[in-house]
């Protein structure tokens, strides 16, 4: 019995490694440029509270970029060691995508990280708000790159099959492929969704201990105005994602809405139990025309369904169900509930009277947010890696196709070394983040990145929470 889920042991365990990985990607392309504002407004308006936001953030990104390189190597080896099918057919494809990723984003991150990080009080100002620009754009190229590939396993373009291989012949097709800039858009703002929570709740989480240093106030406000704008955005680019989805991809549109037969006014389903056996709904509760409505702008119009893709011998050529059907829902749900608490914060903070703070509740509740966007982000990964079944490049090469013949005992051994070792790192890791945050709201945490040395020496007084640079050491740092 073991040896027959071998195929579907090596999905988990690729499953597994890549959503381990992408939840520090998720983090860094977003904080990295959040940084850069920080660092901006701090040499634009010399106050100080934007650079205690920068080092503490610093922090933040640092680890998350760590993880998330020694995770990525991790994942990448298993295109040859459970996915050697996947190179021989579209290496030609993937393989300069995956190179382009190293050469135009990786290098430029590793090289400028260094500055980033340690440069602070050793390099001309300017030359360290460039190297966290050029960090911040290598983030933004690296996930470009790896949508393209993605994005092309889904809407494949610009490539022909000789002998079973995959040889590209318009390469700008490749790139642009059809759902690339939908993809691309949408994972930058869900990328954007996430750091902007992760900071409101770290922020809420030092007033919480009574930090109320300007520095923290600050980055509350900005992480609840950068959820507040970016939530309305994500839900046009995933609406727009959606329909550029219904158009290359019906049958992973027809598992999402849990729709069985293709016709008009095809009811919104809220809830419900597919069953694919009976290829039904059990205790469905649904909406009228409501996905018609939304799928075709018009509540007459046609929205495929799932018995339409069903081969000749009665196998499903759509993917499984339930699991599309439910991750889904999951993340629509949890990008309203981003939408009521961004802008029912954002309108506590602006629009209720000066000096009124938000209550301690209020505060519990955008910690427990902290990480939703990590929740969000899993759940419409799974969306549409699993509703990419049974294929694994749309049309070109099936899963089973890929695998490698190896036995399943082994691929067990090591999905359960991966399982326990990322559950470790990720309880360590939200441990630290929450530490940093207790030091901080202290006053007591390290500053790796103002060194002491001579003509700039720092005195950083602290006191209730509060770091207060002396005047000269402000304007050595705008110097």
């Amino acid at each position: 019995m073991l040896e027959a889920d071998a195929l579907l042991l090596s999905r988990i365990q690729f499953a597994a490694n890549i959503s381990f990985h992408i939840l520090f990607p998720t983090i860094t392309i977003a904080l990295s440029w959040v940084l850069l504002f920080f660092k901006l407004a701090y040499t634009r308006t010399g106050n100080e509270k934007w650079m205690e936001a920068y080092l503490f953030w610093v922090k933040v990104f640092a680890l998350s970029f760590a993880l998330g390189v020694v995770s990525g190597i991790t994942m990448s080896f298993q295109f040859g060691t459970n996915w050697p099918g996947f190179m021989e057919t579209v290496g030609n494809i993937a393989g300069p995508a995956l190179a382009y990723e190293v050469l135009t984003a990786f290098f430029l991150e590793a090289a400028f990280l260094g500055i980033m990080l340690y440069g602070f009080r050793r390099v001309p100002g300017w030359l360290h708000t460039l190297a966290t620009f050029l960090v911040a754009f290598g983030t933004m190229m690296s996930a470009f790159w790896i949508l393209v590939l993605n994005s092309w396993m889904h809407t494949p373009a610009g490539f022909e099959m000789r002998e079973g291989v995959a040889h590209a012949t318009d390469w700008f097709a490749v790139i642009f492929n059809p759902s690339m800039p939908y993809r691309l858009s949408h994972k930058l703002l869900a990328s954007g969704l996430t750091v902007a929570f992760l900071i409101a709740g770290l922020s809420a989480f030092r007033l919480l201990l009574g930090d109320r240093s300007n520095g923290v106030r600050a980055t509350l406000k900005a992480g609840i105005a950068m959820a507040a704008i970016l939530i309305p955005l994500q839900i046009l680019a995933g609406d727009m994602h959606g329909l550029n989805t219904l158009e290359h991809q019906p049958q992973k549109v027809a598992a999402m809405e849990g729709n069985w037969e293709t016709g008009p006014n095809i009811p919104l389903i809220l809830f419900a139990l597919p069953d694919e056996d009976a290829r039904q709904n059990r205790f469905e509760i649904a909406i009228p025309n409501g996905a018609s409505l939304i799928l075709k702008h018009d509540p007459d119009g046609v929205v495929p369904g799932l018995n339409d893709f069903v081969a000749e011998d009665g196998s499903p050529l759509h993917p499984p169900v339930a699991p599309v059907f439910w991750s889904f829902r999951i993340m629509v749900g949890v990008g309203f509930l981003m939408l009521a608490v961004a802008w029912g914060t954002a309108y506590m903070l602006w629009r209720r009277r000066p000096g009124v703070e938000l209550s301690p509740w209020h505060l519990r509740g955008l910690v427990a947010m902290s990480f939703s966007g990590w929740i969000a982000t899993l759940a419409g990964w799974y969306t549409t890696e699993i509703g990419r079944q049974p294929w694994l490049v749309q049309g070109v090469l099936r899963t089973e196709q890929a695998v490698a013949d190896i036995g399943a005992s082994m691929v067990f051994s090591t999905l359960a070394m991966y399982l326990v070792v990322y559950a470790v790192l990720i309880v360590a890791y939200v441990a630290v983040l929450f530490y940093l945050a207790r030091k901080a709201a202290e006053g007591d945490e390290p500053e790796p990145l103002v060194p002491e040395s001579g003509a700039a020496e720092v005195a950083v007084l602290q006191k209730g929470g509060k770091a207060l640079m002396s005047g000269a050491s402000a304007r050595s740092t705008a110097s």
